[in-house]
Formats: C-alpha cells, sequence, structure tokens
C-alpha cells in the first residue's frame, strides 16, 4: 500500500511480559512441592527432525529472568526456535528468556518451542534445571523425579508452542515438511517501515504478546511485517535508538511473538533508498522515506543478505523482496519496466541503479537461505500479465508470486484476474499479500476473497493498524482486535472458514 502522509499516528507502547495463567503446582510422591515443573512434549516428528515444546511453571519465588537447561541423550541438535533464546553445547540445550518475557511470577507459566534434528530414537529428557535449580522434584535431600502432566492447560492463553510450519513450494502449492498444502491467510502490521525513518519510534501502536494474540484470534494464520532497509542497516540518517541492533532485535522479537501464536511471518521490504522525482513519485527524498519504483542497488542487496542470514535457520519465514514495484511508471514501454524488474541496473526513468528481483534472490540464496521467496509484479504488485516470462532463476526452487489488488486498481475484476492471475496460479504458488478497499466496507474484499477461496490461494488484509478511512484501509478500531466494518468482512470470513 502507498502510505498517504499521517498526522497523527499512535505512539510505540513498551512490550509485556508472556506469562500463561496460573496453574495448580504440581506435587511429588512425598506431597511436597516442586520448585518448578517442566512438561516437555513432541508435536510433530518427521524421518530427520522433530518439534518440540516446553512449559514450564515457576512454583518458588517470583523470577524477573529464567533460564533453563535439559540434556538430550540421542545426539538430538536444535536448529531453530521461538518465545526463548535456544541455544546448545554439546549434549546441553539452554533456553534463556526473552526480552519480553522474562517476568515468571509465582505460581505463572511460559512455554516454548522449538525444531531439532535427530537421526536416533528421540528419547525425551529427563532432568530440567530453571535458574540451577532442578525442576520436577520435591525439596527432600533426595527427590524423587515426577512424571510430567500430558493435560494441556484448559484455562487462557491457548497452546501457543506448536508454532508455524516450515514451508516450501511443490509445483504450484506452498507446503509443510510433511507435504502439505498450507495456504497464508492473515493481515499486514504495518509500522516498521516508516515509523523509524521520521524518528518516531519503531512499531506504530502495541506489538506485545496480547496485541499479537488478538491478531491470532481472527483465525490469521499469517502476519506480513514491512521493513524499512535503512533502519534494519542502521545507516547515518536513522535515529540509532530505532535503527540498527535495536531495530533488528524488535523485527527477531516480533517474529518470534508472531511464531509463539502459530502464525508464519512474513518480512518485506516496502521503503528503500534512492532518489526518485518521476511520474507518481511519493516523495523527493534519497532516504527510505516513501515507496520507491524498484529496489536500490546500493543497499537493497546488503538488506536482504543481513535479513537471510538472520533468518535462513527458520524455514516458517517468508521473505518478501519488494513490497509494490512500479518501474512501468519510469520506462517508456512494458518490455523496459519487465526488464528493470528481474535485471535491474540502469533503468530508463529511474535516477539510482536498480537492484532487479534476480539480484535479490541471488542474495538470499547466496546466504543458504531456502525459505520461500514472494516476488510482487509491475504496477504497484498489481500487474503480473508477464511474471512468468521474466520469473527470476531460483536454484532451490521456492518462488511464489506477490499481487496486491484494492478497489481502485486497474486490474481489480473476475476478468482480469481469470486472464493475467490464474496461469500464474496454475505454475507457483500465488500469495495476494495486500488486499483492501478505501470504502470503509468489505464488499470488494468480499469478492476477492471468493475468487481466491475457490482457488486454494493465500490473501492478506491491508492492515492491522488503527487508523481511518482517510489514510487508507484499517481493519482495526482497537489493538484488541476490535474491527472497523471493513475489518469485519475478514475477521468474520477468516474465522468461518474452519466452520
Amino acid at each position: 500500500m502507498r502510505h498517504p502522509p499521517r498526522s497523527v499516528l499512535l505512539a510505540v507502547a513498551g512490550t509485556v511480559a508472556l506469562v500463561a495463567g496460573a496453574l495448580l503446582p504440581v506435587v511429588t510422591a512425598q506431597g511436597a512441592v516442586p520448585a518448578c515443573t517442566v512438561e516437555y512434549s513432541v508435536t510433530g516428528q518427521w524421518d530427520a527432525g522433530f518439534q518440540g515444546a516446553v512449559k514450564i511453571t515457576n512454583n518458588a519465588a517470583a523470577l524477573s529472568s529464567w533460564n533453563l537447561t535439559f540434556d538430550f541423550a540421542d545426539g538430538q541438535r536444535v536448529t531453530q526456535g521461538w518465545s526463548a533464546k535456544w541455544s546448545q553445547s554439546g549434549t546441553t540445550v539452554t533456553a534463556a528468556n526473552e526480552s519480553w518475557n522474562g517476568s515468571l511470577g509465582t505460581g505463572a507459566s511460559v512455554s516454548a518451542g522449538f525444531i531439532a534434528s535427530t537421526s536416533k530414537t528421540n528419547a525425551a529428557p529427563t532432568t530440567f534445571r530453571l535458574n540451577g535449580t532442578t525442576c520436577n522434584a520435591d525439596s527432600d535431600p533426595t527427590p524423587t523425579p515426577t512424571p510430567t502432566p500430558t493435560t494441556p492447560p484448559t484455562t487462557d492463553p491457548p497452546d501457543t508452542t506448536a508454532g508455524p510450519p516450515a514451508l516450501r513450494v511443490s509445483g504450484n502449492k506452498l507446503v509443510d515438511a510433511d507435504g502439505n498444502t498450507r495456504r497464508l491467510l492473515g493481515v499486514n502490521r504495518s509500522g516498521g517501515e516508516f515509523m523509524c525513518v521520521q524518528g518516531r519510534g519503531i512499531w506504530d501502536g502495541p506489538v506485545d504478546d496480547a496485541s499479537v494474540k488478538a491478531i491470532a484470534d481472527w483465525n490469521v494464520d499469517t502476519v506480513r511485517i514491512p521493513l524499512n532497509e535503512e533502519c534494519w542497516l542502521g545507516l547515518s540518517n536513522i535515529d540509532s535508538a530505532y535503527g540498527g541492533t535495536n531495530y533488528v532485535n524488535a523485527v527477531k522479537e516480533l517474529v518470534t511473538r508472531v511464531e509463539a501464536h502459530g502464525m508464519t511471518p512474513i518480512v518485506e521490504l516496502h521503503w528503500n533508498y534512492g532518489q526518485y522525482t518521476g511520474n507518481s513519485a511519493g516523495c523527493s527524498d534519497v532516504h527510505a522515506s516513501c515507496q520507491k519504483p524498484m529496489p536500490d542497488l546500493q543497499y537493497t542487496p546488503s538488506f536482504w543478505t543481513s535479513v537471510a542470514n538472520t533468518f535462513k535457520n527458520d524455514q516458517a519465514v517468508v521473505f518478501d523482496l519488494f513490497n509494490e514495484p512500479y518501474p512501468d511508471r519510469a520506462t517508456s514501454t512494458t518490455t523496459q519496466a519487465w526488464q528493470c524488474w528481474r535485471d535491474g541496473g540502469t533503468c530508463p526513468g529511474i535516477g539510482y541503479e536498480v537492484a532487479g528481483m534476480q539480484d535479490l534472490v541471488d542474495s538470499v540464496r547466496a546466504t543458504g537461505a531456502r525459505n520461500v521467496i514472494l516476488a510482487g509484479g509491475l504496477a504497484y504488485s498489481n500487474d503480473l500479465s508477464q511474471w512468468l516470462t521474466y520469473k527470476p532463476t531460483d536454484p532451490t526452487g521456492n518462488l511464489a508470486a506477490a499481487y496486491h489488488v484494492y478497489n481502485f486498481n486497474t486490474c481489480a475484476n473476475e476478468s482480469c484476474w481469470n486472464s493475467t492471475l490464474a496461469p500464474v496460479a496454475a505454475q507457483v504458488p500465488l500469495v495476494a499479500g495486500e488486499v483492501g478497499e478505501n470504502t470503509c466496507s468489505h464488499g470488494f474484499v468480499d469478492q476477492v476473497m471468493k475468487w481466491f477461496d475457490d482457488r486454494g490461494l493465500s490473501y492478506l488484509g491491508w492492515t492491522w493498524n488503527t487508523w481511518d478511512c482517510s489514510t487508507g484501509p484499517s481493519l482495526i478500531s482497537g489493538y484488541d482486535g476490535t474491527p472497523t466494518a471493513y475489518g469485519a468482512g475478514l475477521r468474520d470470513h477468516l474465522r468461518a472458514l474452519d466452520g
């Protein structure tokens, strides 16, 4: 979405700890209450790996931070995780709290999940230590281990340890590790593209666990997170409080929270460096303060190299290369525009050196990342008419097409969708990364969702922010998930899909 100027936006809110509701303590055979209990479970398994979860309950004095350790006996290796900082040395696994879920009161619980490789029998760990104290044991001199409960809690919040699936492309479908087809259905969470470059924070509104849970409560399984390359790279024009390491860590924490609620995160480059003052220019600024027609060669490949290195061990994260290309507004012919889109270089009408989609795919794959990549077409990702002709080469085969549609776009009817989208969707996965309308209603997106539902395709509504019709389509009027009239259409539709 092309952002109009905004004079009133919510300030970024502080984070809160992720703490589950209090549970009844586990009592050992001797009748004593253990200082802590840990429930360990395998939530999914395949030939060379598995997905696991831990639920920690603190029955002792309140903790301001926590550190859980346990040992694997069969050569298992943790490869990625969420809701904790996971590491492994030899057989010993450590899960340390994130900055936002360190507080653990007496009787309170916290959950975290991970993915690990295994080639043997995958025996469960037998001993767990929380901040050095052995869990699942009473306080007698010779503690007796207690079997961990297998019944999941019935109180809020819901179980969020399963995490989203690792994704890959199979033909024209997105599939998980077991080959099951997966659709990406959800929302955009705008803010990370503009707040930092404007010197006003990192996120527009709260991104704490409660606000992310509110998104999941709409039956959302995917959240698209727009980013700013200058903020990620920490360039000199960005306030250090909102750029570089601080920005990267904030993005990582949001991705972790999204995954903790079982949702797929899409990280996406929205605004970038490069001066463009031609047709349909959003600003005259050289800096990443508006939507530019194409990525820039100076910084965008470095951005994607860094992002790919950050998330390459987590194939649940999807990479959306560039929000809304529009080289067609600068070049003289459609052929020039598509060539610029794929190959970059010196493009007619664009004053900076362009990074083409092939450059960005190459930057990601050079890191060893196999994450699914999305590439949007021309006309602000609304035109996919020659996407297959100019499709970049991806050595991993994990490339999908991205499409954006609003009621005011050119390709915004079934005739166009049948003629230009259907052929693309027949060959590669198709994800409508943004759908919306500026009517404060949902009649148009209802049509979009039906067309995509009928073909088993993916779509995400713009946007989970408390704006209004004068500043763009807004799904909510409150970060507790209260929908606008427009948002109610998406919410009710997503909830009905399981009905």
